[in-house]
């Protein structure tokens, strides 16, 4: 049987229409299909390769932990060089208030945390979230979305969960002393790439002091220097209660985290014991990985040319059917009428070798998330075949 075929009979599907792309080989901004064809990741597997494919000193770091061990015990029992290397490298790049550090496996996991240690610290059950939010897939992260389309299907979720508008300061009058936390995406994703008012979450941070609501930050897709600051929330003058962060941290490694004050986090500890537990998180070759992918993006200074990457694409793409160019940073959407235009763009780019997608909660827009290794010629090459595909009816 081929790939494929084992690929349909074996793995359980997320749609009927899988894109069915055979990987070979992947390298830089390049991936590599069976028959030889190479295809430049413009959403870097979903925000995920920050860094490139199969990054040099992130192998490197894979490689030399591999001689070491692997999985030894379950997190926070033992104490294991790479998580307490990750830790300390993660916290250097906060303010002095986000100082601890739980690590886990993927972004909803996060998430889970996150609306733990909130309801766990406050004492309170209420909690809210943004109208078109992703946050994850799992129970307590779908229960935080803010698509009934995704929801419906599995309820009932967590009770207590109000929805407000995104950037709309009105709405912040919601947030009252009942309100154990308030998540939102410093900038939302899948709902097209939608930046915040600098005075929206300026007026949020002030609200959930005032009512002693935990701010948690879902910076899953925008940090690790996608936005063009190592986090995004640094463009906005605030710092939360509870960081979230994954997708782009390992270097293609599965893993993340929730980040929060000691004092906050400590109360996992107690009443009960082992408030939050994870047998894989904060695994030694994932966390290896990850904090190769800082020095990469800091030495390197990934994050300092992303604003003029972005400006190149925002000059070359230009085009009668672009609506609008929404972007902060390598964080991209481009908008056109409908999905089927944004589907036959994406079909014909395919063929000429560049990968793009939509949004979850936005399919009339295109997503750009190129690795922030790209280079200016290679984004003058990626816009002429996206330009190309435009083009072609």
């Amino acid at each position: 049987m081929s790939q494929r075929a084992l690929f349909l009979d074996y793995l359980a599907q997320t749609s009927d229409a899988p894109l069915m792309l055979e990987i070979k080989s992947a390298e830089g901004i390049y991936l590599k299909g069976r028959d030889g064809k190479k295809y430049i990741d413009l959403i870097s597997g979903i925000g995920v390769s920050n860094v490139g494919h199969r990054h040099p000193h992130v192998l490197r770091a894979i490689r030399k932990q591999l001689k070491s061990y692997l999985h030894v015990m379950v997190y926070g029992e033992y104490v294991q060089s790479p998580q307490v290397n990750l830790a300390k490298r993660l916290v250097a790049t906060l303010p002095e208030s986000l100082d601890n550090v739980y690590l886990v496996n993927s972004g909803t996991e996060a998430i889970e945390g996150a609306l733990k240690l909130a309801k766990r610290f406050t004492g309170r059950t209420e909690m809210i979230s943004c109208f078109n939010a992703y946050h994850g897939s799992t129970h307590g992260a779908l229960s935080m979305n803010g698509s009934e389309y995704f929801k419906n299907a599995y309820r009932p979720l967590l009770p207590d969960i109000k929805h407000i508008r995104f950037n709309e300061i009105n709405d912040l009058e919601n947030i009252t002393q009942k309100t154990a936390c308030v998540l939102i995406e410093t900038v939302q994703g899948e709902a097209g790439v939608r930046v915040p008012t600098k005075e929206y979450l300026q007026k949020l941070r002030q609200k959930c002091t005032e009512t002693g609501t935990l701010l948690i930050l879902d910076e899953i897709q925008a940090g690790f220097g996608r936005t063009g600051k190592f986090w995004a929330f640094e463009h906005f003058g605030i710092v939360p209660d509870i960081l979230v962060c994954a997708k782009g941290m390992g270097g293609g490694m599965p893993i993340g985290a929730f980040i929060s004050s000691k004092k906050i986090m400590s109360v996992l500890t107690h009443n009960p014991v082992l408030g939050h537990i994870t047998t894989f998180g904060g695994h030694p070759v994932s966390c290896a990985a990850s904090l190769a992918t800082i020095r990469i993006i800091l030495r390197q200074k990934l994050h300092e040319k992303v604003a003029e990457k972005e400006q190149l694409f925002r000059e070359m793409l230009i085009h009668p059917r672009i609506k609008e160019i929404r972007s902060l940073g390598l964080m991209m959407a481009l908008q056109f009428e409908n999905f089927s235009e944004v589907k036959s763009i994406i079909d014909k780019a395919i063929s000429y070798g560049v990968i793009t997608d939509w949004f979850l909660y936005c399919d009339s827009a295109l997503r750009i998330a190129p690795p922030l290794t790209i280079n200016k010629n290679q984004i003058r090459d990626v816009c002429g075949i996206l330009l190309k595909a435009m083009s072609k009816k």
